[in-house]
């Protein structure tokens, strides 16, 4: 969606297309040289290496036709404070109206919400001669029509065979035959640094060209943790969602699909659904009208260098399991919390949410190998793979930013009455809190379940663990119903 920052601050993650946003009428934008070689000395003087720029004009020629504008209708329900204004024809923006917002219980009844008509647009491109095209899922999200227009100003009316949002790719059909289309490529042979071009429609302005270099490959965002984005300096602004991110040889190798921006439009950095994550997406919804992804049922945290640290680990790379689903696919396999998936089939696991990304594009079924660090030493399991449709898989959130004595707890058995409302064997509940627990976000009323993997029985088996630890040590917490692991340094 068209997206306004609410916090100055902080680099907001923006949809580069407006989506479905706006009433009719409302008037806003709619829908995402040569250089010489250096020399070391006056005698050795290499030939001046030259790099040529790729010829844009060519790709867009040949390949721009295969790009389309994708206008989308629907409708929205108006907020709360937009149904209260229109029924007391009072301005949002003017003093008064938070007075009668906060009295209207008062004087009448709440304003009831209803649908309002909106329009958006987006980009897409095709892929076969009788019609497929690939877009993003938000640019086509509460659509009740879809308008698809070609470069030479033909409109057809578009059918959204499925739309997945868990990976935000979307299928359209129109009928048509004969069809320019788009060559896909391949994302593993892309290379940071590589030249790209983007064609759009951003802000409504139709075949628009752009261009940069890939930034980095694998980026993991927050709430996307199925894709593992391409990142590019190439410009993309609402409008450009769902259009085609292309290489130099004129080949689709990602879908544009989302910016940071402070302001709603980009600000430098852009990013794409490789290509071979889409068309993964597209042959399923093509062949079933729906997409599956697999699950491991587990929540992970990211692991820093302080959990490196006590769990004895060469880097601080992995993604660490601090929660467990009963009787999930995690659980028959063996997993335990204060494990660090190191590896999934020998693909490396350097950030936590490379494992949703990885585990996401699996078949729900199939089994797979998991290289595993558990209490120092390296081992494998074996894991049949769930359906994320089931129950999605979930990341936790570390709330921290990294009895007393080194640890600064105060700590006490759990009651047999506590371990039963818990529903937990063993555990200490922290009384209070303070120096390095207390500043990595420990709290009063949490529960200490385990120290460094080690559970957390008694007050002489914490001190004795403590004892060994060198830098830091890695609590395992119970906060409500949540799990989470918190380091503390010591050292």
């Amino acid at each position: 969606m068209n997206t306004r920052l609410t916090s100055p601050h902080a680099l907001v993650l923006a949809l580069a297309t407006a989506g479905v946003v706006g009433a009719v009428g409302a008037g806003a934008y709619t829908s995402a040289r040569a250089v010489n070689a250096p020399t070391t000395n006056a005698t050795s003087v290499a030939p001046a290496a030259m790099v040529t720029l790729p010829d844009f004009s060519t790709i867009t020629s040949r390949d721009g036709p295969a790009v389309v504008n994708i206008s989308v209708t629907g409708t929205a329900k108006a907020s709360e404070d937009q149904a209260a204004a229109e029924i007391q024809g009072i301005d949002p923006d003017d003093p008064m109206f938070q007075f009668f917002r906060r009295f209207q219980g008062q004087i009448g009844p709440r304003a009831q919400q209803r649908e309002v008509p909106v329009r958006a647009q987006g980009s897409g491109f095709i892929v076969s001669p009788d019609g497929i095209i690939m877009t993003n899922a938000h640019v086509v999200k509460d659509a009740k029509e879809v308008t698809v227009k070609l470069t030479d100003r033909r409109e057809y009316r578009a059918k959204v065979l499925g739309a997945d949002a868990k990976t935000d790719i979307a299928v359209l059909k129109i009928d048509a035959r004969n069809l320019p289309t788009l060559a896909l490529g391949n994302t593993k042979d892309l290379k940071v640094g590589e030249w790209v071009l983007a064609i759009g429609s951003p802000f409504g302005f139709e075949s628009t060209v752009t261009a940069g270099v890939v930034s980095a490959k694998g980026r993991s965002l927050p709430d996307d943790s199925y894709v593992p984005f391409i990142q590019t300096d190439v410009a993309v602004n609402p409008g450009n969602s769902g259009g085609p991110l292309l290489n130099t040889r004129g080949e689709v190798v990602g879908i544009n699909s989302q910016i940071y921006s402070r302001s709603g439009g980009y600000q430098g950095v852009s990013f794409a659904i490789p290509i071979d994550v889409a068309v993964q997406v597209k042959d399923q919804i093509v062949a079933t009208g729906k997409a599956t992804h697999a699950r491991l049922g587990v929540a992970v945290q990211e692991v820093n260098q302080a959990f490196a640290d006590s769990f004895k680990l060469d880097k601080p790379e992995g993604a660490l399991v601090s929660n467990i689903e009963k009787g999930g696919p995690g659980d028959k396999a063996g997993l335990k919390a204060g494990d660090v998936i190191r590896k999934v089939d020998g693909q490396p696991i350097v950030s936590s949410g490379d494992l949703p990304a990885v585990i996401g594009q699996q078949t729900p079924g199939k089994k797979v190998t998991l290289e595993v660090w558990r209490q120092g030493e390296r081992q494998e399991l074996s894991a049949k793979l769930g359906d994320a449709s089931d129950k999605p898989a979930q990341v936790a959130k570390n709330e921290s930013a990294a009895g007393q004595g080194k640890l600064g707890l105060a700590l006490r058995p759990l009651q047999p009455q506590e371990k039963r409302e818990a529903a937990i064997e063993n555990g200490l509940l922290v009384e209070d809190v303070a120096g390095p627990s207390a500043m990595a976000g420990v709290q009063a009323g949490d529960v200490l379940l385990a120290i460094n993997g080690t559970p957390a029985k008694s007050l002489e088996q914490v001190r004795e663990v403590v004892a060994k630890a060198d830098k830091s040590v890695a609590l395992l917490i119970q906060r409500g119903e949540d799990k989470i692991f918190v380091p503390v340094r010591i050292g």
